[in-house]
């Protein structure tokens, strides 16, 4: 069907997303205090499961803060992070997961004044990155919201 359409019109896009409900993307971790080992501890640094890809945690995003699952999708490149937005600026995501964002992307992609921005815990270089994060998008772009997964 697709291959028709495109050959009456070039440029269509016949695209379409198939989606399925699956668990939470979430690690499920169920202990008490009392049987918490301090060698165990470091097991717990990453909350996402292993097996989940950028794109399973965007549409987690999207879900979560009730953004249309049908607006339009792209993926830039910034500063050598993947970052995806949705329907322009209505939300930015960066999903690294090996301690890379630091200020100066966080600049850049503050540039773009998305209305939300979500990234991944494990993706910032450090705690302070992490902070100073969200005091960049405070003065270069005040309206955006900014959350960590």
């Amino acid at each position: 069907m697709g291959d028709e359409v495109r050959k009456e019109k070039e440029h269509v896009d016949i695209g379409f997303r198939v989606l399925k409900v699956d668990s939470s993307n979430m690690a499920e971790i169920y202990y008490t205090p009392d049987k918490v080992v301090q060698k165990e501890l470091f097991q717990s640094t990453d909350n996402i499961k292993d097996d989940r890809s950028p794109e399973d945690l965007l549409f987690q995003v999207l879900l979560d803060w009730g953004v249309d699952l049908t607006l339009p999708i792209t993926k830039e490149t910034i500063e050598g992070h993947e970052v995806f937005f949705v329907d322009g600026n209505a939300l930015a995501a960066c999903f690294e997961n090996i301690g890379k964002i630091s200020e100066d992307f966080c600049k850049k992609l503050a540039e773009h004044k998305p209305l939300r921005v979500v990234f991944r815990d494990a993706g910032f270089k450090d705690d302070s990155a992490k902070i100073n994060a969200e005091q960049i998008f405070k003065l270069m772009s005040p309206q955006t919201d900014v959350k960590t997964i």
